[in-house]
């Protein structure tokens, strides 16, 4: 899998590159990346990237043609091997990220991921570019840059050989449609909490089963839209 960040902050990505199982992926061979700087892609002095927006108003708007001109050049590089970019574009008004939208972008072969920064991108440069929008949630961000990191983080986990026990994305919260259950660990008591005898017993069907009540419990607890969501799928 490749991924190509549209960014005036490139350094920012080393937070995923860098670090953890984002980086042993990425020493495997498991997925590549590269960062493009739209002013790169600019013929002034300044290198200018931005502008005010018609009709007034408060910050600035990326400008259209700087980007639109990186875009042509990760293009041009993606053709070099055959790969067809799918242009995510990080914004408020996207759809939200969800685990079931992480599993069907990893078959993506290419995610070009354009970052915005100040009040916006020029709208045109989105009509034209952009394959999709996407929002990590009902808040606002100072920068495309954030948003990229995890949809990053949370596809390069699911690469085959990303993680050493390939269980634990499939245990992941949201991977059924359900939270995470509880985990525990050494000691067996802490602070006079006791890890529950179901773990310690060795009953693997009395684990698994207490495992998904436990899922449902949470669920039902803390996401109820998860289960009526669950409930409404199966009808």
């Amino acid at each position: 899998m490749r991924f190509d960040a549209i960014t005036l902050f490139p350094e920012m990505f080393d937070a995923v590159l860098d670090y953890g199982i984002s980086r042993r992926a990425l020493d495997r061979g498991l997925y590549r990346f590269k960062s493009w700087n739209p002013r790169d892609f600019t013929d002034d002095p300044h290198r200018t990237v931005d502008d005010r927006p018609y009709g007034g108003g408060p910050g600035m708007l990326m400008l259209a043609e700087p980007l639109d001109r990186a875009l042509n050049a990760v293009q041009q590089d993606l053709a070099s091997e055959n790969l067809t970019p799918w242009v995510v574009h990080f914004s408020p008004r996207g759809r939200p990220l969800t685990q079931q939208r992480v599993m069907e972008l990893k078959q993506m072969s290419a995610l070009v991921l354009l970052c915005g920064r100040y009040e916006g991108i020029d709208e045109r440069l989105l009509q034209r570019r952009v394959d999709e929008e996407i929002s990590l949630g009902d808040f606002v961000l100072s920068g495309g840059e954030l948003p990229a990191l995890a949809l990053m983080d949370a596809l390069i986990r699911q690469l085959p050989g990303a993680l050493n026990d390939a269980e634990s994305a499939v245990q992941d919260s949201f991977s059924h449609g359900l939270l995470d259950c509880p985990h525990y660990t050494r000691p067996e008591v802490w602070q006079g909490m006791a890890v529950p005898e179901v773990l310690k017993g060795g009953n693997h069907a009395a684990i698994a089963k207490w495992r998904h009540e436990e899922s449902v419990r949470l669920t039902a607890a803390l996401r109820p839209d998860l289960l009526d969501q669950a409930r409404q799928q199966k009808d």
